[in-house]
């Protein structure tokens, strides 16, 4: 190359290192909180469904995920491969089957919990080695004692065939509670909130506080104060909700239960408003043939302005 070509490669080269100087002037410019990365502190949907038979929605199940280390919020069906599936799409180790060692049970109704005896049982075969600790409502030890009976058979064999078992993981350590700060580790705070569901005469809802955000989950719950005190301008209310607009197809026992069991678009866009959440997320979602976008309107609809979305499995928050 001539000396003369050298010279033209380095006007035409100009234009770029100016730009490239510009472009580094304006990013020191811009402050440094801007820059910062997502929240450590995370959600994932492992599932958002029903009693409702809905292929593409797994029980109702929830991971609050910081620091390396997994909590659940109830354990619907098929907790622990949607687990598993949550830890390969977002490269979580925290949500692998072995490291699911933190349950909190809102209720113990059955949707909630089916998928209690896959945590204990499937975890530990797949290499959990510490007992499982699991908070909940009164009641919950005596489900854990008939859960293992029930699976006594199983448990010996593993332990005492030839599989190469541990003894300890199937373990369950269960930790039956009442409002107030439940669970503290040095990573997350958890406190449990009563909240009113049908003729279930204990029900709770959590409160997740982490050093870098705070998350609200409902459970299963008509409308109350206690979610809006409990979030009181949380990062992230995830709620439980059903379809005002669909509620009047349904026959009436059903809305006679529903009304007493579960909230409405309509009154979730209430609890909201008075929340002030900085994400409500919805979740649990009764569509009775309405659509997640019809969800979110009707929850517009009734006056809540805020941001909002309607969760999907798998998802991550």
């Amino acid at each position: 190359m001539r000396i003369s070509d050298l010279a033209l490669t380095a006007r035409d080269m100009l234009p770029t290192l100016r730009s490239i100087t510009v472009w580094l002037t304006l990013m020191s410019a811009i402050p440094t909180a801007s820059l910062a990365q997502a929240p450590e502190t995370a959600v994932v949907m492992l599932g958002t469904g029903t009693p409702n038979a809905d292929p593409e929605r797994s029980g109702p199940a929830v991971a609050v995920v910081r620091g390396g280390r997994s909590y659940l919020v109830d354990a619907g069906p098929g907790v622990v491969r949607r687990a598993a599936a949550a830890a390969a799409l977002h490269a979580d180790s925290a949500l692998q089957p072995r490291n699911l060692r933190t349950l909190f049970l809102t209720h113990l109704h059955s949707d909630h919990t089916v998928g209690l005896p896959d945590l204990i049982l499937s975890a530990w075969t797949l290499e959990r080695d510490v007992p499982l600790e699991v908070y909940g409502p009164p009641g919950t030890q005596a489900m854990v004692d008939h859960l293992l009976a029930a699976y006594v058979a199983d448990i010996r064999n593993r332990i005492d065939g030839l599989e190469p078992a541990n003894p300890t993981g199937y373990q369950v350590r269960v930790h039956e509670i009442a409002p107030g700060q439940v669970f503290d580790d040095g990573n997350v705070t958890v406190t449990a909130f009563a909240v009113p569901h049908g003729d279930w005469e204990v029900a709770f809802g959590y409160r997740f506080q982490s050093a870098d955000r705070s998350i609200v989950i409902s459970g299963d719950t008509r409308a109350s104060d206690a979610v809006v005190n409990a979030c009181d301008g949380c990062d992230l209310l995830v709620h439980e909700v059903y379809s005002a607009e669909r509620f009047r197809t349904r026959p009436p026992a059903w809305q006679a239960y529903h009304a007493k069991a579960h909230t409405s678009t309509t009154e979730l866009a209430d609890v909201a408003r008075r929340a002030a959440p900085k994400q409500l997320l919805l979740y649990h979602q009764l569509f009775w043939g309405t659509t997640d976008e019809g969800l979110i309107a009707e929850t517009r609809a009734a006056g809540y302005k805020g941001p909002i979305r309607s969760a999907a499995d798998l998802t991550r928050y």
